[in-house]
């Protein structure tokens, strides 16, 4: 019988901490999705979508990109069922809700062919009063059995209206607390990575760079597949720790602390879809032989979960102990890739300042750190030589597309997503 249920494997690092300085420890934590529901008695074999399309037509979207991005919505659209909402908004300076929220009839699918073909591209880049007025049309008709998502796709920077990177991550958070996940989509070479990373992290959604426009119906059409083969919604990994200890997210999700409670947000998860969050932890000085630890437990909004829970110990020791202690190769592998897509998303934000020898320098620090305990494990050994060819293309200007891939390829790989952002599901045996 296939899992029904979301399952949880953690494994730490390292078994002992120091007991005369704050050691720093780190834990793989691995959550597999369910298989999609198969019971044809079911009443419905997943949960409904409520989606709002959010169209940039500013002036530099005019000819294959709208025209393509029209398509793909069309397309879209015709995959939703009857009892699934749809709606369409588009922005320049001006916003304009071209389809608000309905049912996917038929009728209304009919309706909105007509409706998106005549988009046409005009002025400014209104980005943020766009994807508000879509996230709006989402709220009025929230779904709390469903999954409820903006998407939005866009060639350029937010240059009139909310323009302040902070506030609309802000906003993509507060929109996420309360059931909306935002997900982007950046076209060409002009739009800001940096921004659209930050909404969709903050938003629980997911991040797409797009080259060119002919790639516009494939990203497009896998967003919405996964929308459509959600099995685990909100998803919240928590870590219970003593006071003293601190945790920190290393992988790209939302997380919040109370106390020693840690909560990691994962947002939705596909069918079999598997996501790997690496945490670190500041473990404060404590008695030679004295064990402390941690328990790891999911939540979901969905009877996918079934409270599934792990717990980790460690032994305060002595120096020479610690020094000569095992290590886990499949943690440090996690650990190191994680560093690496960091690096390599800070190094491409100085390639593009300017800053060529910082921007190297980045990834050789990296580099020089995974190879201090990398020994001759060949993944890791693999890593640093991309880290350092990556280094020395970095050292040099670079085209603006060579950069939106490395950084879209890093960030996908912290979030345990394939490198054409797609979800990752471990191939069976």
């Amino acid at each position: 019988m296939p899992c029904r249920t979301l399952r949880l494997n953690a494994r730490q690092d390292r078994g002992y901490i120091r007991s005369t300085s704050r050691s720093n420890r780190f834990i793989l934590a691995e959550i597999v999705a369910p298989h999609a529901h198969e019971d044809p008695s079911t009443a419905r074999q997943r949960p409904p979508v409520n989606l709002a399309f959010v169209l940039d037509r500013s002036g530099s979207m005019a000819g294959d990109k709208i025209a393509l991005a029209k398509q793909a919505v069309i397309g879209s659209v015709g995959r939703v069922q009857a009892d699934d909402r749809f709606s369409v908004i588009v922005y320049d300076d001006q916003i304009d809700v071209v389809i608000r929220s309905t049912r996917a009839t038929a009728e209304a699918k009919n309706d909105a062919i007509a409706l998106i073909s005549r988009i046409e591209a005009r002025n400014q880049t209104n980005l943020g009063e766009g994807w508000l007025r879509g996230a709006e049309q989402v709220a009025l008709h929230l779904d709390t059995a469903g999954v409820n998502r903006t998407l939005l796709l866009t060639d350029g920077l937010a240059n009139t209206g909310i323009t302040d990177h902070d506030e609309l991550a802000r906003h993509a958070g507060e929109l996420r607390a309360r059931g909306i996940q935002t997900t982007t989509f950046g076209l060409g070479a002009d739009f800001n990575e940096g921004l659209l990373t930050a909404m969709a992290n903050a938003g629980g959604g997911n991040f797409y760079y797009i080259e060119s426009a002919r790639q516009i119906n494939d990203y497009i059409a896998s967003e919405v597949g996964e929308a459509l083969d959600v099995v685990a919604r909100d998803v919240t990994l928590e870590v219970v720790t003593p006071e003293a200890v601190v945790v920190e997210s290393l992988t790209p999700f939302p997380f919040e602390q109370r106390g020693g409670r840690t909560m990691v947000n994962l947002g939705s998860m596909v069918a079999e879809q598997v996501v790997q969050v690496v945490l670190r932890l500041n473990f404060p000085l404590g008695e030679v032989g004295r064990e402390t630890g941690v328990v790891l437990s999911l939540s979901a909004r969905d009877e996918a979960a079934d409270g599934s829970s792990a717990s980790i110990s460690w032994t305060f020791a002595d120096s020479k102990t610690n020094d000569l202690q095992e290590r886990d190769a499949e943690v440090d592998r996690a650990v190191a890739s994680v560093f690496a897509s960091r690096a390599r998303q800070e190094a491409t934000a100085l390639n593009r300042a300017g800053n060529f020898p910082a921007a190297q320098a980045a990834l050789a620090g990296v580099a020089k750190r995974i190879r201090a305990y990398a020994g001759r494990d060949k993944e890791m050994r693999a890593l640093i030589a991309d880290l350092e060819r990556d280094g020395m293309v970095l050292a040099a200007p670079m085209a603006e597309p060579g950069r939106k891939q490395m950084y879209f390829s890093a960030h996908a790989a912290a979030k345990s997503r394939n490198i054409d952002g797609t979800a990752f599901r471990r191939p069976t045996k």
